[in-house]
């Protein structure tokens, strides 16, 4: 059986982990061992971010929507479950969008989930 040098191998995948390091503070950023210790953990934080963004920009919806529907003289909750009643199907996203931008639209979007 013949012998494998792996040499090509290993060092790209050394290249592939130290490019993913470039900028890292200290030796994180030269030596392998530590890079790809630094490396690993900033993907999993980077995994985690990703989730915890959608929970983010929900928290930050609802907290729009609340304050604009405070303003038109209904509370959150009672808003949504107006719309769920009188079938309006909007999500999050666009009513606080409309709530920073088009106060009329959304006052009428109350209106309609008020009765």
């Amino acid at each position: 059986m013949s012998r494998v040098k792996t040499a090509k191998i290993t060092r790209k995948k050394h290249k592939k982990v130290l490019k993913m390091a470039k900028g890292y503070f200290g030796a994180k950023s030269t030596r392998f061992r530590m890079a790809k210790q630094a490396v690993m953990k900033s993907l999993q934080y980077a995994y985690v971010g990703r989730k915890l963004k959608k929970r983010d920009f929900r928290r930050l919806w609802i907290t729009r929507i609340s304050a604009a529907a405070k303003a038109n003289g209904i509370n959150y909750s009672t808003l949504i479950s107006g719309m769920k009643k009188a079938n309006i199907n909007v999500n999050r996203k666009m009513l606080a969008e409309m709530a920073v931008n088009d106060p009329k639209g959304f006052s009428e979007i109350v209106a309609a989930a008020t009765k």
